[in-house]
């Protein structure tokens, strides 16, 4: 097989031809005699790096052997003299798979190294010096033959005391439809593998087109088959065994059995002894010899009906609730007083095709089809969009369930709160939020949670005469003011990318629309210490991801510190605008302590939830930033004095992006 670039090699052909215009010394090459063309001044040549890159011009398979043509160029482009390694592997595609046998054993692929600092090399091996950075490279292998399919990697440089930096390893080419996941798919949690702590980070492969190839570049290592078995691979374990086995706990609520998370590509498995099956599938656990599998079966699809990612998928498609605006409702009644009561309706339509119908909930309640529907009220601040708290006693709702089958939740009354100067602030904006939850399995003791979908809505913003008037003798009335908005700087896919089971954290949450479901309750007016980082939703996703949080009882980091901590991008994929944060306080415990009736600033309180050390700290506090400040009742009209996005902000010399990844 003979493979060229002639992209590359018309730069090789170029220069040969002494196509350059001018020399080294800006001068043209020397006069020859009257009528013969000059001689051309060789292009210039550098003989260190800092950064190796390779472009291929030829590689031929042959049997027993393997040779390159390429250049060597440096991080400005410049041909490089003097390189003195080089080394290359060739992994087989065989009927089991990608195959790179062991030196000394198996009969599959191979690989060497030629290192000219080196007292020996392989018998054979070579690597010479054409011109000007245009080397041949040759490297025996004996289980070649010309003909043979595999993925070619190659890489140069980086020999003892050359100066010349080691290259990225190089995928040089491939067979198609070796591999059925992609860059793009491992690289959506990953996201940039090369640059993180993970193991041979520096192994991360690019194709000749400078693109990461992570999936061919570890697989020419992690074969399809084991070292331990008859004629196996490099690496004991396999890419599918990374996959499978060691990304099963990868995080909370990470559904190993969604193919779809990885594979973008159909998984076509026609022997269920073979590589990717038996990697969970061991004898007994599961009948394989009346498992049919054909050419155009897809296991992806039936291990998505097997985990019911299909039936909550479904169930999510084809169902939406509506919250109304909060009323009054005179009829119903309480124990000790038949004032009536502030209510919210909430209904439940199935939608299948084009045909939608309203489902009564009091009946899917009664038979465990819901396993929750409810709703809060809360106080909602409209200068900065946010919810203040919740405008109800806790537990003192109840449940009315209607004709037309749906569910009004009812409280004895709203809230008040009081100002820093003692008298009583009469709130008058007000939203509802409410969820419902279909219960698609047990509870699942291990995930503390449910096998479920739910459905979180949020009513419109009202006003309300509610305070200045007596609800014994008249009604309370309720005005819409405007639709309910909120400030979410994550993509709508960044929570379920990694959390895609919906076995949450509780049986009434979601991961959908990037948790936007999760702030009726992880608000920045209720001082929750989840994650233990006490106040609004951004802290509490940082510190369970990054920060103190993200540690369990038993000191274990989460998978997602385990990642690049810096990748903000994997949710914030817009990037962050600083200038956006609203000036405004938002409740908090003390941090690690859960002390409550405090404030912090809010920009503070999301870098502290990582960056959570004395001297991070004080550089915060000296700019005006607070992570417990005494709160004032009014929290939510009271400015911060921090000033970050004055320095971090985006664009800035100091800018948060010059040290987190916003761009993949």
């Amino acid at each position: 097989m003979n493979i060229v670039n002639k992209r590359y090699l018309a730069l090789v052909v170029a220069a040969a031809l002494g196509l350059s215009a001018c020399g080294s010394d800006g001068k043209d090459g020397q006069d020859g005699e009257d009528g013969a063309p000059g001689l051309p001044s060789p292009p210039p040549t550098v003989g260190v790096s800092e950064v190796t890159s390779i472009e291929v011009i030829d590689h031929v398979i042959a049997d027993g052997v393997i040779s390159f043509e390429f250049q060597a160029l440096n991080e400005n482009g410049i041909a490089i003299d003097g390189l003195k390694k080089a080394e290359t592997k060739f992994a087989a595609k065989t009927e089991k798979g990608i195959v790179l046998s062991r030196a000394g054993a198996g009969t599959n692929g191979g690989y060497g190294t030629f290192d000219a600092t080196l007292d020996s090399n392989p018998e054979g091996a070579s690597l010479t010096l054409n011109d000007a950075g245009n080397y041949s490279f040759v490297m025996p292998m004996e289980n070649l033959s010309a003909g043979d399919e595999g993925i070619v990697w190659l890489r140069v440089g980086g020999a003892k005391d050359s100066g010349i930096a080691r290259s990225l390893p190089l995928v040089v080419s491939k067979p198609e439809n070796i591999h059925t996941t992609t860059t793009q798919t491992c690289q959506s949690c990953h996201v940039n593998y090369a640059e993180g702590t993970r193991r041979h980070a520096s192994y991360t492969a690019i194709n000749v087109d400078g693109e990461t190839d992570l999936v061919a570049g570890c697989l020419v290592c992690h074969n399809n088959v084991s070292r331990a078995d008859e004629n196996g691979g490099y690496a004991t374990n396999t890419l599918q065994k990374i996959g499978h086995i060691n990304h099963q706990k990868f995080e909370r609520d990470f559904e190993a059995t969604n193919c779809y998370t990885c594979h973008a590509e159909p998984v076509i498995n026609t022997s269920v002894t073979g590589n990717g099956c038996t990697d969970c599938h061991s004898a007994g656990t599961v009948d394989l010899a009346n498992f049919a599998a054909d050419a155009d079966f897809d296991v992806r699809e039936m291990h998505a009906i097997k985990s019911s990612i299909v039936e909550r998928q479904v169930t999510r498609n084809n169902h939406r609730t509506e919250t109304s605006n909060l009323y009054w409702d005179a009829d119903v009644t309480w124990p000790d007083t038949s004032v009536g009561a502030v209510c919210t309706d909430l209904s439940l339509y199935e939608v299948v095709d084009e045909t939608e119908t309203q489902l009564n909930i009091g009946e899917l309640y009664a038979d465990h089809t819901l396993t929750y529907a409810g709703a809060y009220i809360h106080g909602y601040d409209s200068e900065n969009n946010t919810i203040t708290g919740r405008a109800i006693g806790r537990g003192s709702e109840q449940y009315v369930e209607r004709e037309d089958g749906t569910r009004s939740i009812c409280f004895p009354e709203l809230l008040e709160f009081e100002g820093s100067d003692g008298t009583d602030f009469k709130s008058g904006n007000f939203i509802a939020s409410t969820r419902v939850t279909f219960g698609l399995g047990e509870q699942d003791s291990d995930a503390a949670g449910y096998t479920g979908v739910s459905l979180t809505g949020y009513s419109e913003v009202v006003s309300t005469d509610y305070f200045e008037i007596d609800v014994a003798t008249t009604a309370p009335s309720f005005a819409v003011e405007s639709g309910y908005t909120r400030r979410h700087a994550v993509t709508s896919d960044s929570c379920t990318t990694c959390h895609n089971s919906e076995n949450n954290y509780h049986k009434n949450g979601s991961y959908q629309a990037g948790g936007l479901d999760c702030v009726a309750c992880h608000n920045n007016g209720q001082n929750r210490s989840a994650g233990q980082s006490a106040p609004g939703f951004g802290p509490m996703v940082h510190s369970m991801h990054w920060g103190v949080g993200s540690v369990d009882d038993n000191g274990d980091s989460n998978s997602a510190t385990k990642l690049n901590a810096d990748n903000c991008v994997a949710c914030h994929a817009d990037g962050i605008d600083l200038y956006a944060v609203p000036n405004q306080y938002i409740l908090a415990r003390a941090f690690h302590e859960g002390k409550r009736g405090l404030m912090a600033s809010p920009i503070t309180a999301n870098c502290f939830a990582c960056h959570s050390n004395e001297q991070a700290l004080n550089h915060m506090k000296q700019h005006g930033g607070e992570i417990d400040a005494v709160a004032d009742p009014l929290w939510y009209k009271t400015k911060t004095g921090e000033s970050c996005a004055t320095c971090h902000d985006t664009g800035k010399t100091f800018g948060v992006e010059k040290y987190h990844v916003f761009e993949r």
